[in-house]
């Protein structure tokens, strides 16, 4: 899924504005976040040393204000009827993914950021941080950490050139 959005991305809007800026985008979009980012990125053939900086720091940005809002943020919207089963069923799939980083939260919360399988990445990392209640100069870090992991592994599956460059 990640690859179809990220095709879908690279050919909607890479004629439409800078392929910075269209990466930029896509590391801060839930699901496609940094991995979306660099697949994009090697898409619109941008060079992969200019990629990292922006696909980083575009998927940095949600996770503060994840970390910092989103419990207050679900607590109202859990009081509408529009938005209480939805949020509902957001924080229950959160959760579900949740036993891996309860065992080691630094570690366990800093694979599951990293290793890119789908419905990972820092926006649920940050999301069941911020409902386990892990401390932010604990889970910043490790999600900062898995974010540079799925970066390594994201630039070998995207660019495909470990041994050239690395």
């Amino acid at each position: 899924m990640t690859n179809t959005l990220a095709q879908w991305f690279a050919q909607n809007l890479g004629d439409k504005m800078s392929a910075e800026l269209v990466i930029f985008l896509v590391s801060m979009i839930p699901i496609l976040e940094l991995r979306g980012g660099l697949i994009v990125a090697s898409l619109l053939h941008v060079d992969m040393w200019t990629a990292i900086p922006i696909c980083i720091i575009g998927n940095i940005i949600p996770v503060p204000f994840i970390l910092l809002l989103i419990t207050k943020i679900f607590a109202a919207m859990k009081k509408t009827k529009l938005f209480g089963g939805m949020v509902t069923a957001l924080e229950r799939r959160a959760m579900g993914k949740s036993e891996r980083i309860q065992k080691g939260e630094f570690i366990g919360l800093m694979l599951f950021v990293g290793i890119p399988l789908p419905g990972t990445g820092a926006w649920t990392g940050s999301l069941i941080a911020a409902l386990l209640g892990i401390k932010n100069r604990k889970a910043v870090p490790a999600i900062l950490l898995g974010i540079l992991i799925a970066t390594v592994i994201m630039c070998v599956v995207s660019y495909g050139i470990l041994g050239q460059v690395w």
